[in-house]
């Protein structure tokens, strides 16, 4: 057995024994409670406008995990240390055990949180080995007793659901008692509102319910420009339109962004964070490998490990299957670890599961973290999200950059910033807009930001935004220093009437746009479970760009130790052979690279949609640009070929 296998046994067992350990318990009340404080940002923002329609069952046991502080400003000084070219520090990462020695919260607040549970009533009580959670699990009764709350359902809204599920979350912040105040950051389980996920498909249904013209099947394009609808109305003086692409090949995602044979990832591991785990993911990475051309992967390299049962469903399905493949086709000589967080967690708990994946790669097994890159194709809301969730992930983010672990996260598909790809020590990856030519060519690429015109009466309706990568300036984070100097200060002004500088995102950026995006493989089952066969999709969003960037680094670390927490180098890197500029579209860009054409058959209606095309007429627009070096919406641009790995390299020393 690989040793990347054997840890995940060794974890899996444990995970699943951390889930059902008894621990004492008395009746809670049972004598007086100390006096409570209010636990700062622990209030849930959609239920002060969204109306309840009910009570959460009193008898219905969940989850929840109390979330506890480190020691926050010393472990922030150093992971900026260690993530600094130049400094002393550089690179001299923290083993797990090191790091929580150091940092993490004592063992006494620990036991301390543990024994309060218990006493309100709380069974299966158990801290993570790196101490970042207390975990434990009550009726709702008991759990509105202990947190002096009442968990109520909410009506769903394209902003905050369960993913199908009810909704619902807690009606006022969470109290503790004031001996814990200073012990606790943040309590997760109280609501299940469900990640976003920034995926997009390509050839999405389009259009409104008028009158449309009707035109011949124009075929999509299975690289760009291959196939071009005629007879159109007209638009930018021209009226044929490339059609939108089929879904890029690996070998042509490959050659668009210089891969290399000679660097493919080895010695590294990437863990790809789902919820939940798709069956069958290695079988399928076997067909996709086999029907792109790609070395058949290797099943010592390969691994899953689930944090839950797997009873609930995979709300990643697609998702998952874009990480390890897109991952694999940059870097196929790397360990692959799939983190499938509880997926039961997304019908109770919400964002823990995915919170809880992380953290298991940086508690990590043997002295190491499970991973020395993590892509996270997930977020979890906007910046007025409960603040003690942005502080619970920024304490874990810092760990990762302490232990050498660089977590890369999707800067989302639509307009603004989110969480956590916004925290100064996160790698927030954008998207870009990507034409690859016959001979696997990068013709073009601007930042991903396309508007949808729909043909009515034989004249283009222009509908809005049809997709965009997420960035902008932040509302909370003041701009962190590996951005003085590169980022424009007209990017970096503080929304409102804040003063100073504020961080920017996104750091770097890749494919995302769905109408140039990537084809991926999926198996098909009949009513039965039984495989019936493997076919691929066009899909795109930021979730496609964070694991092609993800596996372009692994491929830089190549037998190398660990470049952690990026940013700090990307940034010494912008303006340099390393990087690719994406380029805004002018007016004199030729009129082919400024949209694709899409037929009634695959979008509804005869449609266009139009490359680089934000602009304040949009709705819910924060005025992201694409420009000439650093912007808002590719960052300091995207990996480079071989450039960007020697270069990297270079900056680390390798």
């Amino acid at each position: 057995m690989s040793r990347l296998r054997m840890l995940v046994a060794v974890l899996g067992a444990t995970a699943l024994a951390a889930g059902t350990t008894a621990a004492a318990s008395r009746t809670a009340g049972a004598s007086p409670r100390p006096a409570d404080t209010t636990l700062a940002g622990s209030a849930v923002p959609f239920t002060s406008h969204t109306r309840s329609t009910g009570d959460v069952a009193g008898s219905t046991r969940l989850t929840i995990e109390v979330w506890l502080k480190p020691d926050l400003a010393a472990a922030e000084r150093f992971a900026a240390a260690v993530s600094t070219p130049g400094g002393p520090l550089f690179r001299h990462y923290l083993s797990p055990a090191a790091y929580t020695a150091r940092f993490a919260a004592s063992r006494g607040a620990a036991a301390q949180v543990e024994s309060w549970l218990r006493a309100e009533g709380f069974t299966a009580v158990t801290t993570d080995s790196g101490r970042s959670y207390v975990r434990a699990t009550a009726p709702v009764s008991k759990i509105n007793a202990a947190f002096r709350v009442r968990l109520k359902t909410y009506r769903a809204s394209a902003s905050a659901h369960a993913d199908g599920y009810p909704l619902h979350a807690n009606d006022r912040a969470a109290s503790l008692p004031v001996s814990l105040a200073g012990r606790v950051l943040a309590v997760t389980g109280l609501d299940n509102a469900a990640p976003i996920l920034p995926l997009e498909k390509g050839a999405a249904a389009q259009g409104t319910a008028a009158s449309r013209t009707a035109r011949p099947h124009a075929p999509c394009s299975h690289y760009y420009g291959q196939h071009v609808a005629t007879g159109l109305p007209g638009q930018f003086g021209v009226t044929s339109f490339p059609t939108f692409v089929c879904g890029y090949s690996a070998g042509q995602m490959r050659s668009a962004y210089g891969a290399s044979w000679a660097a493919t990832g080895k010695g590294q591991t990437i863990a790809l964070v789902e919820v939940g785990l798709t069956r069958d993911m290695f079988l399928t990475l076997e067909d996709y490998a086999r029907a792109n051309h790609m070395p058949a992967p290797s099943p010592e390299r390969y691994a899953e490990l689930s944090l839950g049962k797997d009873t609930c469903g995979d709300p990643f399905d697609i998702e998952e299957q874009l990480d390890v493949e897109s991952s694999y086709d940059m870097a196929p000589g790397a360990d692959q670890l799939v983190v499938g967080g509880d997926s039961c967690d997304l019908k109770q708990d919400g964002n823990q599961g995915v919170y809880d994946a992380d953290v298991a790669v940086l508690d990590g097994a043997s002295g190491h973290p499970l991973a020395t890159v993590a892509s996270n194709s997930w977020e979890t809301g906007t910046e007025s999200q409960p603040l003690s969730q942005t502080k619970l992930v920024h304490a874990y983010l810092v760990r990762a950059a302490s232990e050498g672990v660089g977590m890369y996260f999707s800067a989302g598909d639509g307009s603004g910033v989110l969480e956590p790809s916004v925290d100064p020590d996160a790698i927030a990856v954008g998207g870009t807009t990507l034409g690859i030519g016959k001979t696997g060519s990068r013709l073009f690429e601007t930042g991903w930001s396309t508007g949808i015109s729909s043909d009515i009466n034989n004249k283009w309706v222009f509908e809005g935004e049809q997709g965009a990568d997420g960035g902008g300036p932040s509302l909370l984070w003041a701009q962190p220093s590996y951005q003085r100097g590169v980022v424009p200060s007209s990017l970096a002004v503080a929304p409102g009437n804040r003063g100073g500088l504020v961080r920017a995102v996104p750091d770097i950026s890749a494919l995302a746009d769905p109408f140039t995006g990537m084809a991926v493989g999926v198996l098909n089952f009949n009513d039965k479970g039984a495989v019936t066969g493997f076919s691929e999709e066009p899909i795109g969003g930021t979730s496609l760009a964070s694991p092609l960037v993800a596996g372009m680094v692994a491929d830089a670390e190549q037998y190398q130790h660990p470049f952690g927490f990026l940013n700090p180098s990307l940034y010494k890197l912008a303006g340099s052979a390393a990087l690719h500029d994406p380029t805004p579209v002018t007016s004199s860009t030729p009129a082919r690279y400024r949209g694709v054409a899409c037929d009634v058959a695959m979008c509804g209606a005869q449609s266009l949609t139009t490359f680089d095309d934000q602009s304040f007429s949009m709705l819910g627009y924060t005025g992201q640009v694409t420009l000439k070096g650093y912007d808002t919406m590719t960052g300091v641009g995207t990996p480079n070929g071989q450039n960007f790995v020697y270069d990297l390299r270079a900056l680390f020393g390798a």
